[in-house]
């Protein structure tokens, strides 16, 4: 084998217990992906975050929703919370790195929108205090994080928990984003009745 090949091939195989944890809750994010398109048809929007990695599986998905994932259709509106610098380096300097998810959840969030955090620890203070921000304004919050517990998953209204070390649980994100993706795509494709037109102020 050349040299860092059994490092890889480890790798590689400490990618299927991560795929394995996905598996076991896949209604769980099929659900997800039903429950947010209904969510944005109906006007609603998704708020999304993440540090480092995480940050960028997030925005994979806000990506996905706001062009397309297979097919095309609408654009929905999704929101990545860490992906505008200005605004992230004004609310880390004014108040703090751990309250900058939290006052961008609080000016964009509105109840009924779904805000989902990403992290492999599931510890991050800035994402735990993003989910209070949230309660305060009813919204649903769901988590993709690592192994539980951790406190990220226990703050939320719902997780899907990665079994997995950290860069494979981070891979495994991916994966779960895709999935929703699918689902989300499939419930938009669906035919809808129209909504009955009706005459204000009595039939002239």
């Amino acid at each position: 084998m050349r040299p860092g090949g059994s490092e890889v091939a480890a790798h590689l195989d400490n990618v299927l217990p991560a795929l394995e944890s996905l598996r076991s809750q896949a209604g769980r994010l099929g659900a997800w992906g039903t429950e947010l398109a209904n969510r944005l048809l109906s006007g609603q929007r998704l708020l999304v975050a993440g540090n480092g990695g995480s940050a960028a599986e997030a925005q994979h998905l806000s990506a996905e929703l706001v062009g397309r994932f297979d097919a095309e259709r609408a654009p929905f509106s999704a929101i990545s919370l860490h992906a505008e610098t200005s605004t992230v380096t004004a609310l880390s300097n004014d108040y703090g790195y751990e309250e900058v998810f939290a006052r961008q959840v609080r000016a964009h969030g509105r109840s009924g929108d779904v805000l989902i955090l990403l992290s492999t620890s599931g510890r991050s203070p800035n994402l735990l205090n993003a989910v209070r921000a949230a309660r305060e304004r009813g919204i649903t919050t769901w988590a993709l994080t690592g192994p539980g517990p951790n406190p990220l998953a226990d703050a939320c209204d719902q997780a899907v928990l990665v079994d997995a070390i950290a860069a494979n649980a981070q891979e495994g994100h991916l994966i779960a984003v895709h999935a929703v993706c699918r689902a989300f795509d499939a419930e938009v494709a669906k035919p809808r009745n129209p909504q009955p037109f009706t005459l204000h102020g009595g039939t002239p």
